[in-house]
């Protein structure tokens, strides 16, 4: 965005790709772990996805189909790429040792106890609802968002304006107030275009320096831990 713009007092973070390793390096690792091959899996999550407009995770995360369906439909495009396996359970699978980003959790809970709203905008499948609560807060021992903009919650997607509609009301701040980091572009240029502030996502500490310089002078929140 250009101009001067308001300091920040809600921050949105994505989760895939920010809070995880990228999802290129999740889907390595599970294809190595599943022994199926990287190109077989692409290639079949592209082809399951066409009918629903191409976006390869837009079947589970709106959701226009349930996980089990899309399990079947991915198993049947690897059967007919000489790869015999069960998708089925999908999820619990593709988290089975999926990492934290730990520096950035650790700084978003830095920014939220020096009083920014910090809430979580994702495009998510319902059945990983409980899956990556897990993963960042694990047993539910503690808090890290204000509040959760969940695509499968919302019935729209990022960049789709809606959601970040939604998630500036939960925030109660002004859109130009509240800012995204994402890791894909895109979803950048969507919240722009809602008139958020964004930060494109590369590593935390670049991610720490940018959002140092959108929040309030008054804030105090150290350096993404390295």
């Amino acid at each position: 965005m250009s101009g001067r713009l308001p300091p920040v007092r809600a921050v949105w973070t994505d989760f895939g790709g920010v809070l995880t390793p990228p999802i290129s390096q999740d889907l390595e690792t599970f294809c190595r772990r599943t022994k199926i091959p990287a190109g077989a899996m692409r290639e079949a999550m592209t082809a399951v996805a066409k009918p629903f407009g191409g976006d390869l995770m837009a079947p589970l995360d709106t959701p226009l189909i349930s996980e089990d369906e899309w399990a079947a439909r991915m198993n049947a495009e690897l059967l007919g790429r000489g790869v015999d396996t069960d998708l089925t359970g999908f999820g619990k699978h593709w988290f089975e040792g999926r990492e934290t980003n730990e520096p950035w959790r650790a700084h978003l809970a830095e920014v939220r106890a020096a009083g920014i709203y910090v809430g979580m905008l994702s495009n998510m499948p319902p059945a990983w609802d409980p899956l990556w609560r897990q993963m960042i807060c694990p047993g539910g021992s503690e808090t890290l968002f204000d509040g959760l903009a969940l695509s499968f919650e919302v019935g729209a997607r990022k960049p789709d304006r809606r959601i970040f509609n939604v998630a500036a009301e939960l925030a109660g701040v002004a859109p130009e107030q509240c800012l995204l980091v994402d890791d894909i572009e895109r979803n950048c240029a969507g919240a722009e275009a809602a008139g958020w502030q964004s930060i494109h996502f590369t590593t935390a500490e670049a991610a720490a320096e940018q959002l140092a310089r959108c929040l309030p002078p008054q804030t105090t929140a150290g350096p993404a831990a390295t």
